[in-house]
């Protein structure tokens, strides 16, 4: 179980070890997804060393009215033929919550916490999407509080509000605070909650000072120029209370750049940056996304190129592997965040993200394009005596060398895309 970190800026299990979400969004788990299916989803993403899936109970993509893989719905129609949150359908022995179920204990079984939010955002607030809204605050705390007791049993959740969308009106407070109190009902405050924005928002700008509310989520998204994942994370750790923050939904993997698919797409290297810059940000942590794995897509097409079992391979998140390694052999909670590590560090696609171990005699770079760079000496407590540097796309060794007067370069290796490297320093 999940507990926030004694600096409050970070997770931890319930020994107080530091722990670092690796998410992958598969928001269309529980919906689209047969027993069978999950499972081969579930081994790979552990295999990859995942340990978080976001993923919805009343989905986005007809949740309310296409039934799961085995027929079923989640809820009944209540007056006026409206899906009503507190008549969940429950008969026979396999219904919607026993697959949801079946697919939470799969999960635990592998050491996968399981992010679940108790439904996407049009149904309290259809903005776009299928909609409709069905939740009042009444039936909203009875069916957190249904839900959440349901649940209560497992140890790997984490509830998430929200669901893509912004809070414009009173009334959507009102649903979200109910479902939130709901939840806490249900569970006896067991499992943290945070709240899912939509893109280049976070949840600080709505709900940051509720007590409910026990970590931030931004969502760094899918835009193209959009304020980019370090600024997000460095302004929600600005704020008070402080409470930990994390990128919920980066740009995923293969989607089109600013939902055009005449303007490209985003790939392994955009995937990989915004988790390093992430990571050295001070967020609790980092969720990857693949465009045909959100939705579990079964058919190829422009603007969802692969299919989702096809897509599971894809470059970035076989690159994960990687990443958690290096997660594994830090403790996240030691890495403190430094703006200007370099001189005349500058935001934009180069900007070099860095992080001082605290107590120790070293730091770490990620250099976004291999471009040379001077570090500031100011920054760092001694000169720096050992420099080298391993690429995050497959871990292999990257020739690098200091000079005298603290610039780095890479030897015959060229800068560019794809050119992204991350530098130990010791003194």
């Amino acid at each position: 179980m999940l507990r926030i970190h004694p600096d409050r800026r970070h997770l931890a299990d319930e020994h107080g070890k530091t722990v670092y979400l690796i998410g992958d969004t598969a928001w269309e788990l529980f919906h689209s997804l047969s027993r069978e299916e999950a499972i081969r989803y579930l081994d790979c993403r552990a295999e990859q060393r995942f340990n978080f899936i976001q993923c919805v109970i009343l989905s986005e993509r007809g949740g309310l009215t296409e039934p799961n893989a085995y027929g079923r719905l989640p809820l009944l129609t209540g007056e006026g033929g409206i899906p009503d949150p507190t008549l969940p359908d429950l008969a026979g022995d396999y219904n919607y919550f026993d697959h949801v179920e079946f697919i939470v204990t799969e999960a635990e079984k592998r050491g996968l916490m399981m992010g679940i939010l108790p439904t996407w955002g049009d149904k309290f607030n259809n903005l776009w999407g299928g909609g409709p809204e069905i939740f009042t605050p009444e039936n909203a705390f009875l069916y957190g509080k249904w839900l959440a007791g349901r649940l209560k049993h497992h140890d790997n959740l984490v509830w998430i509000l929200g669901g893509d969308r912004p809070l414009t009106e009173e009334k959507h407070y009102a649903v979200v605070d109910a479902m939130a109190a709901g939840l806490r009902a249900g569970d006896g405050g067991k499992f943290l909650m945070t709240y899912h924005p939509m893109g280049a928002q976070s949840s600080s700008a709505f709900v940051h000072a509720k007590d409910w509310l026990d970590f931030d989520m931004f969502q760094s998204g899918h835009g193209w120029p959009t304020p980019p994942s370090y600024e997000m994370a460095a302004h929600d750790r600005s704020l008070s209370p402080i409470k930990p923050t994390m990128d919920g939904e980066q740009r995923y993997e293969d989607h089109p750049i600013n939902f055009q698919p005449e303007k490209g797409y985003f790939d392994a290297y955009d995937v990989r940056v915004t988790m390093w810059w992430n990571l050295f940000s001070g967020t609790c942590g980092n969720t990857y996304g693949h465009h045909a794995v959100w939705c579990m897509s079964r058919q190829e097409n422009r603007y969802f190129p692969n299919v989702w079992e096809t897509a599971l391979h894809r470059p970035a998140a076989e690159s994960v592997r990687i990443f958690a390694a290096f997660v594994d052999a830090h403790d996240c909670a030691d890495l403190e965040p430094i703006r200007d590590a370099i001189l005349e560090n500058e935001s934009g696609a180069n900007y070099v993200a860095a992080v001082l171990v605290r107590g120790g005699h070293s730091a770490y770079l990620l250099s976004p394009c291999g471009i040379p760079e001077k570090l500031n000496p100011e920054r760092f407590p001694a000169p720096i005596r050992k420099i080298r540097a391993f690429h995050p796309a497959d871990g292999g060794e990257i020739p690098v060398i200091i000079r005298g007067d603290g610039s780095y370069f890479f030897p015959d290796r060229p800068c560019g895309r794809g050119q992204d490297a991350v530098i130990a320093l010791a003194w």
